[in-house]
């Protein structure tokens, strides 16, 4: 039996700490009507903002290039630390794409190579998981492969209740079925059910179920989940990573063939093949990638977190009457 989704209730956000967020959404409900180019260039002056005005994550993605690019000068470095935040704006705008644009638009923007290598690795029957990586245009990615071929997909929670809501009824529009990273019942049967589960395991989620792997040569807190599900389930690993073409005319999608001999059963192996993957795809397009996420907050014991701490908002007490 078909599992009934749940329904998106736009009159359960009606209270006014919500009015701002409506207007946000609204806007990004307009930006993905507007043609490509506007919506381009509409991204790059996002991406020109938020670098003016976002220095704590200007400083995040300056101390990882700085960690992972050691051999490029302090110049260099600066001048992709200002293309990712172009391509962050872009990134941003491209979400309200993956929503809301119609598909006969997105169509003509979409270059895919190797969709053979997740065909074949799904004539098991035992589904697929797609790993991929936070790439700034990896929502649009998903959007485009999901024209060519149903897939179900993970993801994190929002605090926010209404942008929770909002993401995950358009998520469930575009991939089907959407599943909390933490409900491991739920993502293993849609892969025993043959169906492919994208995953993207390149974040820092603390010490638990973690291994520390080497991340262009800096150890990184690395999730073992991906080894994990393609143990208890069966299912092959296809790499997959959405590129941002330079010439503005598009993406291009890249499956690679499903990874052999994994799971090997070493669990900092596994995960260091994985950062070998991402590296590679990082290489190909450095600036595309979430560079502004604490990637290497956790630390090793005794090691310092080469973050600056955050300033905790000081909460303020009521007068008395």
């Amino acid at each position: 039996m078909k599992q009934q989704k749940p329904s998106f209730q736009p009159t359960r956000y009606l209270h006014p700490s919500y009015w701002l967020l409506w207007v946000g959404l609204g806007m990004m409900w307009l930006i993905a009507q507007l043609p490509y180019r506007v919506q381009m260039a509409l991204g790059s002056l996002l991406g020109w903002l938020m670098y003016h005005f976002i220095p704590a994550r200007r400083r995040i993605a300056a101390i990882n290039l700085e960690l992972c690019f050691p051999e490029k000068t302090a110049a260099e470095r600066a001048q992709l630390l200002r293309r990712h935040f172009d391509s962050l704006g872009k990134g941003t705008i491209e979400t309200a794409m993956a929503w809301w644009t119609p598909a006969r638009r997105l169509q003509r923007l979409q270059h895919v190579e190797g969709l053979e290598h997740l065909e074949a690795a799904l004539q098991a029957g035992k589904g697929a998981i797609l790993l991929s990586a936070h790439f700034t245009s990896l929502e649009l990615g998903g959007r485009l492969l999901a024209l060519h071929v149903p897939f179900h997909v993970m993801y994190r929670e929002h605090r926010n209740p209404l942008f929770e809501a909002v993401m995950r009824s358009r998520r469930e529009n575009n991939f089907e079925r959407a599943h909390e990273r933490q409900d491991i019942r739920r993502i293993i049967g849609s892969l025993k059910a043959g169906m492919p589960v994208w995953y993207a395991p390149d974040q820092d989620y603390g010490r638990k179920h973690s291994v520390f792997a080497p991340f262009f040569g800096v150890p990184a807190a690395m999730i073992t989940a991906t080894a994990r599900f393609a143990r208890i389930s069966g299912a092959p690993v296809v790499p997959f990573f959405p590129q941002r073409l330079p010439d503005g005319s598009g993406y291009v999608l890249r499956l690679q063939p499903a990874l052999e001999h994994f799971p090997s059963g070493d669990d900092i192996a596994d995960a260091t093949r994985i950062n070998k993957i991402i590296e590679a795809e990082i290489l190909r397009q450095p600036e595309q990638y979430l560079w502004v996420h604490r990637r290497f907050k956790t630390r090793p014991a005794g090691e310092a977190r080469p973050y600056p701490k955050r300033k905790r908002r000081q909460r303020r007490k009521r007068a008395e009457p």
